[in-house]
């Protein structure tokens, strides 16, 4: 909708340019017009007044001539240019009709001309009859009569001075409208100079645009021809003959020999193979099947597209390939029949890694059947003979002791040292096959995932320990070890509650034992949120410590790290920690110094709410 938009928008604009054009060229001719038609008016006004200031003064000068004239005759003097003037009486009547029929539209100047009329007419009577007289008292009555009492010089003065004042408001009015006729020409002009510049910058603006689309077009034409030429995956279009009209170069390379596409660039390679029947390819040999025909005429006369239809062909090389070829109906700008746009891909490699890949998995998961096979023996032969050799021990055990017992007093030093040697065996062996079936059991049995409180764990093995400490101290009769716990809240997680118990003894009791020659001994439990949610859990002591060079067989079975008459142990505990945690997504490391302590660090993932919850010790 936007090209739509800008569209309607363009639209708008020449619309609204074209009526600010008319409206610049149209108003001011109306208004020229206008102004034309009122200065018009103005001048025949003013043409009309000095008329009828030339009528009066016409008549002024006739009354004088007529009255001079009539005092000439009547001095006896007669000649026919008197009798001439005399006779300009006769046009008096004529010019005030003419003025009083230019004056119709003021009556105060029609009530003058009547005024005017009725004194000329007496002033004429008087005239011709002085003229008539020949001196005596008559001619002076006369004469006075003529000047003093038929006088119409102020009403023709009055006459003058109205139209003075007409003539110059008039002229005035005349003189404005010419200034307001020449202000809106000279505005009409900068208006339309203004639409010109207005017009050729727009002009101007839309050939920038014009050569900025332009040049848009050939960037994005030359951009997509690159892009088309780049793309590896080979692409080709085909009118509804299934003619190739267009191809990349990846096409050709897949098609054309690979002699010919040595020789020279893609481009005449396209263009050797442009226009060609697809059935033509690769010697004829490589579009021949019917279906795949068949399924891409489908393509142009109903529209259903092609998705991955996988097909093998021979290309001009004579080497089997695997494709899988994609079509759909194109409908080209230059033309109005539909194309079809084919891609191919060539996974002829990856097929046959995939079957590699196939037999390999076939034969890993023989191999894993025969080591799962191999370990179910292993286990079951551990754990029977694990569980046949207790009774043996046993039996060892307890003989060796009745033997001490029957030799009592007779057995020598010697006698008695071998008897020790024979049960603590009986006894460390016995204790090793214990902790072998837990170790097995730890490997085989389900995880039971529940919420534990690792507080109320950690307490509870610390009683079992403290427990097992006075128990030995009393047998020895020695005054009980001084340890310090320092506990700090531990959360609850999700786990397998016992196999957490038996990481906890493991880890807490190897604590315990390696920090016998300290007092007091310290051990510290904490615990630290990580940013993904898992807790990371810490054991740290003061005791023997050992060598980081050997810490990486400290989880291994059977390893031990000191001798067997230092400390006791098996070598099995730290292995059942770390089969533990990693059953529970988790890991576990350390971290030891000589003489210095160790470090036991281990981390569960993030599993239930209530890890947040938290208990005193």
């Amino acid at each position: 909708m936007s090209w739509l938009s800008t569209l309607r928008s363009g639209q708008a604009r020449l619309w609204m340019l074209a009526l600010t054009a008319a409206l610049i060229i149209v108003l001011p001719w109306l208004l020229m017009r206008g102004l034309w038609d009122r200065a018009q008016d103005a001048t025949a006004r003013v043409e009309h007044t000095q008329s009828v200031g030339t009528l009066l003064y016409r008549l002024q000068a006739d009354i004088r001539d007529f009255e001079s004239a009539a005092l000439t005759l009547s001095k006896g003097v007669s000649n026919p240019d008197l009798l001439q003037r005399m006779a300009l009486a006769d046009t008096f009547p004529a010019t005030l009709e003419l003025l009083a029929e230019q004056l119709h539209d003021k009556p105060a100047q029609l009530v003058r001309i009547g005024q005017i009329k009725a004194r000329l007419q007496r002033r004429v009577e008087l005239a011709r009859a002085l003229a008539q007289v020949e001196g005596g008292q008559d001619q002076v009555g006369l004469a006075e009569e003529l000047v003093y009492g038929a006088s119409i010089r102020g009403l023709v003065s009055d006459l003058q001075a109205d139209e003075s004042r007409f003539l110059a408001e008039r002229i005035g009015e005349a003189r404005r409208r010419d200034a307001q006729q020449e202000l809106v020409s000279w505005v009409a002009l900068a208006l339309q100079i203004a639409l010109m510049v207005v017009v050729l910058w727009r002009l101007y603006r839309q050939m920038q645009q014009q050569l900025s689309a332009e040049q848009a077009v050939a960037t994005a034409a030359s951009h997509t021809t690159a892009v088309f030429n780049s793309v590896r995956e080979p692409i080709a279009v085909l009118d509804r003959e299934l003619v190739l009209t267009l191809c990349n170069p990846a096409f050709v390379q897949l098609y054309a020999r690979s002699e010919a596409g040595e020789k020279g660039d893609a481009g005449d390679a396209a263009a050797a193979l442009v226009p060609m029947p697809l059935t033509a390819l690769g010697d004829g040999q490589a579009w021949n099947d019917p279906v795949v025909l068949q399924r891409l005429q489908d393509v142009l006369s109903r529209g259903r597209e092609l998705w991955d239809y996988e097909l093998e062909q021979t290309d001009a090389d004579g080497k089997q390939r695997i494709l899988l070829l994609n079509a759909r109906r194109l409908q080209m700008p230059d033309s109005q029949r539909a194309s079809v746009l084919m891609t191919l891909s060539d996974v002829t490699v990856q097929r046959t890694a995939l079957k590699q890949v196939e037999e390999l998995n076939r034969q890993l998961e023989g191999k894993v059947n025969q080591v799962t096979e191999v370990n179910h023996e292993l286990e079951a032969f551990s754990y029977s003979v694990s569980h046949d050799l207790r009774a043996p021990l046993r039996h060892i055990a307890g003989f060796a002791d009745k033997l001490g017992q029957h030799l009592g007093e007779q057995a020598d030093e010697k006698s008695q040292h071998y008897l020790q040697v024979i049960g603590n065996s009986a006894r460390r062996m016995s204790t090793l096959i214990d902790d072998l079936l837990v170790y097995s059991r730890l490997g085989r049995g389900a995880l039971r995932l529940q919420a534990v409180d690792m507080q109320s764990l950690v307490a509870e093995t610390r009683a079992i320990l403290d427990a097992g400490l006075r128990s030995d101290a009393e047998a020895a009769g020695e005054a009980p070890r001084n340890v310090v716990w320092n506990i700090a809240p531990l959360p609850i997680v999700l786990a397998d509650e016992n196999m957490m118990r038996q990481v906890w003894l493991n880890l807490l009791g190897n604590a315990l034992k390696y920090s016998a020659g300290r007092d007091p001994a310290v051990i510290e439990v904490s615990v630290q949120r990580l940013d993904d949610g898992s807790h990371q859990f810490s054991v740290v002591d003061n005791g023997a410590g050992f060598d980081m060079a050997y810490a990486g067989k400290l989880f291994g079975v059977f390893q031990r790290l000191h001798k067997p008459s230092q400390y006791s142990g098996t070598g099995i505990g730290l292995a059942s920690v770390r089969r533990v945690l990693s059953r529970h997504g988790g890991r576990v490391w350390a971290h030891a110094e000589v003489d210095r302590g160790a470090q036991f660090h281990f981390i569960l993932p993030q599993a239930l709410d209530a890890t947040h919850q938290e208990h005193n010790p």
